[in-house]
């Protein structure tokens, strides 16, 4: 059914996502095997590319407060959005002991932000855009990001590349189940991740970008100066990744492999994540 965008109640996740996020611990995922590197990884984006503090930056779709804590810390305002209940609740318990508050932490939809117009210096959509399975839907969280960023300001947003599935499967989860293969083979046709198992160990209802389609949304939205970046590069997909990251001159080596080939189109796809930025113009073209 299509969503009524009129109506607020239809701005939510769907259920099975909800339910995922409920069940699943997201908020200790970046602390574990591969993760990690797109923890680390994301960080330095973030560096790159954000203003300096202080600034506001609205964080949409911040599960626990992943990044949102640290940017705190750094000397950011942060705002910080989810969609699910367990998630925000698990922020507001992070924040009471934190170093750095939050300046608020909020229950909301990516296409429905309560912010007014102009009144963030940066927007991250880091876990919303790849479950609005809908480019309309993409689109439209999109352009609230634009919405709320002032002129000049800076979106940093998410995406799943559109081979994670497969290439997961190949590196971590060799299985050969016919459904399970299809599962993940069918989303390298249009991007369309759908989890016919019920068991969350592969993943829910998600969008997988191509880095192309990525930069696309992004332009067609917008921004200007946009670029997509590859996370991780192939250093996920290690056998021995573990073994690697805890040694210092090998886990340099995956880092700097990752940063080598991050803006490489022929490769950029490998990553398992994509962070697409752009800015606000300056002078809008309805002006």
């Amino acid at each position: 059914m299509p969503i009524n965008h009129s109506d607020p109640s239809s701005k939510r996740p769907a259920p099975e996502v909800i339910e995922f996020y409920t069940q699943f611990a997201e908020e200790s995922r970046l602390g574990a095997g591969s993760a990690k590197l797109e923890h680390e990884r994301t960080r330095e984006l973030l560096e790159r590319l954000l203003p300096s503090p202080p600034g506001r930056i609205v964080d949409v779709g911040a599960g626990a407060g992943a990044y949102a804590f640290w940017l705190a810390d750094l000397g950011y305002q942060i705002d910080l959005v989810d969609a699910t209940p367990r998630l925000v609740e698990e922020a507001r318990r992070r924040d009471v002991v934190a170093s750095s508050k939050l300046a608020s932490i909020s229950e909301a939809d990516a296409r429905m932000l309560s912010h007014p117009d102009g009144s963030a210096d940066a927007v991250l959509l880091m876990g919303r855009l790849y479950h609005l399975t809908a480019r309309e839907d993409r689109l439209m969280a999109l352009r609230e990001a634009l919405r709320v960023l002032r002129r000049g300001g800076t979106l940093v947003a998410a995406a799943i590349s559109r081979y994670a599935g497969t290439l997961d499967g190949l590196a971590f989860h060799p299985t050969l189940d016919a459904g399970i293969v299809r599962m993940r083979h069918d989303a390298i046709v249009d991007g369309q991740y759908r989890n016919t198992t019920g068991d969350p160990r592969y993943f829910t209802t998600a969008y997988f970008h191509t880095p192309e389609d990525f930069a696309e949304e992004l332009t067609e939205t917008g921004y200007e100066e946009v670029r997509v970046f590859g996370v991780e590069g192939p250093g996920w997909l290690l056998p021995d990744f573990e073994a690697r990251w805890r040694d210092d001159d090998s886990r340099s080596h995956v880092l700097t492999v990752a940063r080598l080939l991050e803006r490489e189109s022929s490769v950029v796809g490998v990553s398992a994540h994509l962070v697409g930025a752009g800015s606000k113009p300056m002078r809008l073209k309805s002006e």
